[in-house]
């Protein structure tokens, strides 16, 4: 398990969810200025300078549920509120397009462009906003000065880790099922054309090569694949064309995106349940958790009046329904802990908890934001 994968993994599923939340609030006639806003605001929580202190640290990846505790607590980091079953749906759609993205990378180190392409969309969202502006550069310079020295092993290890984390998800998505590149049963199909990994040929000859290294005789097979070469490298650079279009909007044509749970029968075998028995080295992660979301400003709305819903579903009815339907190993069960009881623990929620009420508006209730901390803990 490679210790350098966290950074790319949230920055590639925080890209994902910035493209779905553009392209509802353009469906739901948002108001330009309150659309705004949301984007602006997340994107300024997400690259908060104390946050990636954190996360960059060398660490292992956090578990699904503390991820999703994360960016849970992202989405609402405005005036935006979602649902339990939008939200859900939401983190199906940002994981199952990062998925898809990772097994098509034709090199393990083109996971770095797919990074690449979702930062520069990140900055064309706040291309008008200098000071927002500036925080996803030095995210940026992070990244290169992290990950371009690495080597192609060190990718490699990367990508295992990440094919890990998401070896068990196979939420059908119709986006990608329309196009043909996934199986009803929720798992991708992989092409067997297109461009090779640049620094490859393409397959097809046998050389054969005497002791002293002449080569002696050339044999012809085929490959069963319609391959091409690669043109060119994808730039490694701030600016500069990746090539690749994986990590790209796919959502910038407009087109009804929905969800469909495999697991929904009783019989399924598509998903591995989730183990309910409490987890021992829940207390640890709980620890790191509540380290890692220090950093974390949310800013909660101080006129009830001035927050809006976001629907992912087309009706109302469609999410409530969602919601009762979702299988019962695709839901994020919750750990009961009593982190009260642990003073190390104690502190740094108390910690964040102080960071939190002196930020943005005052709610009414002055520890309403540790109760909601403590809530999503023990979402754990």
């Amino acid at each position: 398990m490679s210790s350098r994968t966290l950074p790319l993994l949230f920055i590639n599923l925080g890209g994902e969810m910035l493209y779905i939340l553009d392209q509802r609030l353009r469906a739901q006639n948002i108001p330009a200025d309150k659309a705004k806003k949301v984007m602006n605001d997340i994107i300024t929580t997400m690259f908060n300078k104390k946050f990636l202190e954190e996360l960059f640290k060398p660490q292992e990846l956090y578990s699904k549920k503390a991820l999703r505790t994360v960016f849970d607590r992202l989405a609402h980091a405005s005036i935006m509120r979602l649902n339990q079953a939008s939200m859900d749906k939401l983190y199906d759609l940002m994981t199952m397009a990062f998925k898809y993205q990772v097994l098509l990378c034709p090199r393990p180190k083109d996971i770095l462009l797919v990074s690449f392409n979702h930062m520069d969309a990140i900055k064309d969202f706040v291309k008008d906003t200098p000071s927002i502006l500036s925080q996803v550069d030095e995210t940026y310079q992070q990244l290169i000065e992290m990950y371009t020295p690495l080597s192609s092993g060190d990718f490699q290890l990367i990508r295992q880790t990440l094919l890990i984390f998401f070896q068990d998800m196979h939420i059908r998505v119709s986006i990608f099922l329309k196009d043909k590149v996934q199986n009803s049963n929720g798992r991708f199909v992989l092409p067997t054309s297109g461009p090779v990994p640049y620094g490859t040929q393409v397959p097809g000859l046998i050389r054969m090569f005497s002791c002293t290294g002449e080569e002696v005789t050339r044999l012809q097979f085929t490959n069963g694949g319609n391959y091409t070469a690669a043109l060119r490298e994808g730039s490694f650079e701030i600016f500069g064309d990746r090539v690749t279009k994986l990590g790209t909007n796919m959502y910038s044509v407009s087109r009804p995106v929905e969800t469909h749970m495999s697991g929904t029968s009783k019989n399924s075998a598509q998903h591995t349940k989730v183990n309910t028995a409490p987890n021992p080295l829940a207390k640890e992660e709980l620890n790191l958790l509540a380290k890692l979301m220090g950093g974390l400003e949310v800013h909660k709305p101080g006129n009830a009046d001035s927050g809006f819903r976001v629907n992912l579903f087309a009706t109302d009815e469609e999410e409530e329904e969602a919601l009762i339907s979702r299988p019962d190993e695709l839901s994020y069960g919750v750990i009961k802990i009593q982190a009260t009881k642990d003073q190390q623990a104690n502190a740094e929620l108390a910690k964040i908890m102080g960071e939190f009420t002196e930020s943005g508006d005052q709610s009414p209730s002055a520890s309403s934001k540790g109760d909601d901390l403590l809530a999503m803990m023990d979402g754990l």
